[in-house]
């Protein structure tokens, strides 16, 4: 380890030393708290799989109550650590505040820059470093662009990152990634269902779209409905 693991604390200070305005700073971390919480629920549902299937005969189904409404998916190889999902999710988005097209300075509505979007992963993840936060932290930001950014996407589809792969090194990571999905940064902010997402991976062709699908029998669904209510959000 070469950097710092930081505390809720620091995570808000390195969220707004970055925030260009107040309301730059609502929008974005509050997608990373909701992205965290949706990555928690997610974690305790995996766990709660695996630590019922160590207790059953072989061949037994690991039939378990779904904590935080979390439904579906399948028994992980090990149990996932879940303060580090929570960390990751509070950090992953933080390179959006490099990406603005408006950021709130101007006197126009937030807006993000379509052309330069795409390297907000690239950018969080330097600035964590920047900031001497810990390499598996600053992953978290590098490696949950879409399902799984890896290095033949970027060359075929020309996007202006170095050609390397930008993908989850580990569980953690990936169930950021996957929980990311389910909300949206928009103006105003939206949740997506699962059938939402799957028109929007579709966009980049079928096998994107099939990863997305993966993901969601590997991890199962939130519950985006309650979600949105909490958070007062509309839904698609």
């Amino acid at each position: 380890m070469s950097g710092y693991i930081p505390t809720l604390e620091q995570i808000d200070e390195l969220h707004k030393k970055i925030a260009p305005s107040q309301e730059a700073y609502d929008l974005v971390h509050t997608h990373c708290v909701i992205v965290a919480t949706i990555g928690c629920q997610i974690v305790r549902r995996q766990n709660a799989l695996f630590t019922r299937r160590c207790t059953l005969p072989e061949g037994g189904e690991p039939l378990v109550p779904s904590p935080d409404g979390v439904t579906g998916g399948q028994v992980p190889p090990r149990l996932l650590d879940e303060h580090l999902v929570f960390i990751g999710g509070l950090l992953h988005d933080i390179g959006t505040y490099k990406v603005f097209k408006h950021d709130g300075t101007d006197g126009e509505p937030l807006k993000f820059s379509g052309k330069k979007y795409i390297l907000h992963g690239l950018k969080g993840y330097e600035y964590l470093l920047s900031e001497g936060v810990d390499e598996s932290i600053a992953q978290f930001a590098r490696n949950h662009t879409g399902v799984g950014l890896n290095r033949e996407a970027v060359i075929k589809q020309g996007l202006p990152l170095p050609s390397d792969d930008y993908v989850p090194v580990n569980l953690e990571q990936e169930v950021v990634m996957y929980a990311d999905k389910f909300h949206s940064k928009s103006t105003p902010p939206k949740f997506l269902q699962v059938d939402a997402y799957s028109a929007k991976a579709a966009r980049y062709g079928e096998e994107n779209k099939q990863r997305w699908l993966e993901l969601v029998a590997k991890y199962g669904v939130p519950d985006i409905p309650a979600l949105a209510e909490k958070y007062h959000m509309r839904m698609i």
